[in-house]
């Protein structure tokens, strides 16, 4: 039987110019077929990771010092970040690159260009994208410049999935749309899930509408991995509503017969 586990990390440090320590000590697994969510506040180091998974570290001034990463057996440090979309593992970075003199359709060929995709694959896979995103079929003739925020992320994951992948990356797709097309995105994205096993690590800000979605969550603090579990687990626990899900945790009652004050300092 062949092993499940597609993607992982293990002991991950990273710089930035050989000084500002990023990551301490990251790692994680992530099954085929599973949807992972990487929580953190801003500067907790989801971008980092995602950017060492994609071997895009060194273009942002990156270095990766120890640990490794492998995606299905490859040593990912050891492969052109090209080569690793051909693999399967595809990256949609933060804030909704396209080309915004590109039309919305032309986008999201450049996706399967990448691959290698015939002209035959080209046509299925975007019948494919325009089923899953509508909208983006009513423009795919407007330049992507001129489209929404909203429309750019969606051409963004669509250009994504025209490359085919096994692993699908994405770095804050709901960073700054509005609530409805947020909750379409992750609609979406849990559909390509359950219905065509499109294996997902999704870092995120917003964990409430991650964990509605995911299997299972990491949490980063200052660059390490502080906790991991089923996304129920870390749902439930006080502290992680308390935190990002911007829950009040309970307050105390003193007790009756207690002369202290509950919070004396």
């Amino acid at each position: 039987m062949s092993d499940p586990t597609l993607l992982v990390v293990d002991g991950l440090k990273a710089t930035y110019v050989h000084a500002i320590t990023a990551l301490h000590d990251v790692g994680f697994t992530l099954a085929e077929g599973e949807i992972v969510a990487l929580l953190g506040a801003n500067g907790a180091g989801k971008t980092t990771v995602l950017k060492a998974l994609s071997n895009l570290l060194s273009a942002a001034r990156g270095q990766i010092r120890a640990g490794s990463i492998r995606f299905a057996g490859r040593d990912v440090t050891a492969t052109r970040p090209a080569d690793l979309v051909r693999a399967g593992l595809v990256p949609v970075l933060e804030g909704r690159h396209c080309f915004p003199s590109l039309t919305v359709e032309e986008n999201l060929i450049s996706g399967g260009l990448g691959r290698g995709s015939t002209r035959r694959e080209i046509a299925a896979d975007l019948d494919k994208v325009y089923a899953h995103f509508p909208q983006l079929a009513e423009k795919r003739r407007t330049a992507s410049g001129l489209t929404s925020g909203g429309e750019q992320q969606m051409t963004a994951i669509g250009r994504a999935l025209m490359s085919r992948p096994r692993l699908l990356v994405l770095d804050e797709p709901s960073m700054g749309l509005a609530p409805l097309v947020v909750q379409d995105i992750f609609a979406t994205l849990q559909r390509l899930n359950r219905e065509e096993g499109l294996s997902l690590l999704v870092a995120e800000q917003n964990a409430a509408v991650a964990l509605r979605v995911a299997h299972r969550a990491i949490v980063l603090e200052n660059g390490v991995t502080v906790l991991s579990g089923t996304a129920a687990e870390l749902t439930a626990r006080d502290d992680i509503k308390a935190f990002y899900l911007g829950h009040k945790a309970p307050v105390p009652v003193p007790s009756r017969a207690s002369s202290t004050p509950a919070f004396a300092g």
